[in-house]
Parts: structure tokens; sequence; C-alpha cells
């Protein structure tokens, strides 16, 4: 390795880049040669520049952070996440990766995260890390096979949503709207994506732009004139179950509907 460090940032938002790139001003020996805005724009560069390090975000919209790696395959560069992800993960990357960054973060813990990139590029060889990622994405996959909570950025601040706290999903263009009580917050999300990152045993697909939390429907009604149902939530909310989806409704609530 040489002694200048290629580096790529990668995350969806312009203001979390823009915090990292200002910061790695004060470190002579890290080149950054790129930043990327989503997972796929990513793999493309880092085959194309294959850089010694990378910041990588994990909560990104279509592919995240972990997807990415995966993607990657080998010639694994060293790897410092910066993520507001819950603690399990926190606790593995400790073990597995070289660093983590939780946001928010300050100059001082990223000259330590910067030290242990340079010890790891100084120690370890591109398949050692690609080792070494895949033991992390495994240990994570196992230990979590669903959501627990949505991490949500909203003006700088990360708001951490336990699924249980959602009462209804609906798509909203190419996002998504979570509906928490009174409250809703945005995600960049896939309906498709998200449904299969949730537990089918809680969250019910119940129309091509709907997902409902179970524990939150009160009752089912027939709708007047049309084979479509209607459900009817605890807080008073109605959502409509259409029919495509209504058998599989029907296996998972182990009832005829």
């Amino acid at each position: 390795m040489s002694e200048t460090i290629r580096a790529v940032i990668i995350d969806d938002e312009p203001p979390a880049r823009a915090v990292i790139r200002r910061m790695l001003e004060d470190h002579a020996d890290i080149e950054l040669i790129g930043e990327c805005s989503t997972g796929r724009e990513a793999v493309k560069s880092l085959r194309a520049q294959s850089p010694d390090l990378i910041f990588l975000d994990i909560q990104m919209p279509e592919m995240d952070g972990f997807a990415l790696l995966e993607a990657i395959g080998e010639r694994m560069p060293a790897v410092i996440f910066v993520t507001a992800y819950d603690s399990y993960a926190v606790r593995a990357f400790e073990v597995s990766a070289v660093d983590y960054l939780l946001k928010p973060f300050d100059h001082e813990r990223l000259a330590k995260a910067l030290n242990r990139a340079r010890a790891n590029l100084r120690e370890k060889n591109s398949e050692d890390r690609t080792h070494q990622m895949l033991t992390l994405l495994t240990e994570i996959n196992a230990r979590s096979q669903f959501l627990d909570r949505f991490v949500i950025k909203n003006n700088g601040r990360v708001l951490l949503i336990p699924i249980d706290e959602v009462d209804w999903i609906e798509a909203e263009g190419n996002y998504l709207l979570l509906h928490v009580g009174k409250k809703s917050y945005l995600i960049r999300e896939t309906m498709r994506s998200l449904e299969e990152k949730l537990n089918p045993k809680k969250f019910l697909r119940i129309h091509r732009s709907t997902m409902v939390n179970i524990d939150s429907v009160k009752e089912l009604h027939m709708h007047v004139n049309s084979e479509e149902q209607i459900v009817i939530l605890k807080n008073g909310g109605q959502l409509t179950l259409s029919r495509r989806y209504r058998e599989k409704v029907s296996q998972i609530l182990g009832a005829s509907i």
C-alpha cells in the first residue's frame, strides 16, 4: 500500500458527505477520489477505481450498505461504517469491521477510525478484508432476519422508530409514508423492498400501495357493492384490502375472510 490512502464517501445525504469531506482535509495522507449517493452508483465506482478505503452509510434507498458490500465481492477495501444503526450491529462492527462512526461524530472520533483503517491496510490484504466483511454480514443476517426499527433522517436529526409503533405504511410516489399514531414520516424506499425486510407475521400487504401492522387492526368489513374489504384500525382509520391480497391475508390470519 502506498503512503496515500485513496478514499470514497458513500452516503445518500449531501450534508453527511460534506461533513466527512471537511474533516478529511485535516488528514494529508487521505486522498478523496470520489463521492457516491446511491449503492448502485457506488458499486460501479468501486469496481472502476478500487479505492483503499470507503466511508459507508448503511441505510440508503434501493441498495443499502450491506447489499453493496455483498455486490463488491472480491477486492474489498477497508470499510468505515457511518451509521445510526441499532446496537447489535454496532457491537458486530467492533468485532468484525475496521470501525464505525455513530452519527453525529466529531474530529477526534474520525481520527481514531482513520488510525484503525491505516493499521488495517498495513496488516491485511484484500482477501483478508473480504473474509472479514463476509463474516460480519453473516453475523448480522443471523442475528436480525427482519427490521426491528426504522432509522429516520430528518433535518439533521436521527429518529429511531420501533416497528411496533408503526400503524401502517403507504406508497407516496418514489417514497413510503410511515404512519405512527398522529405523525407520519417519509422514507426513501420501495414497497417491494421494504416488504422483504419486515416480518410477514407482523406486517400485511393489503394493497399494492399499502401495508398494515396487524396489531393495529380492529376489524374487517365488506365494502358495499364491491369485492374489496375495509380494514378498520384501532385509531379509527380505514384502509382498503384489495381482492388480490385477500387470500394471503386469510392464510396469515388463519381464517377465511
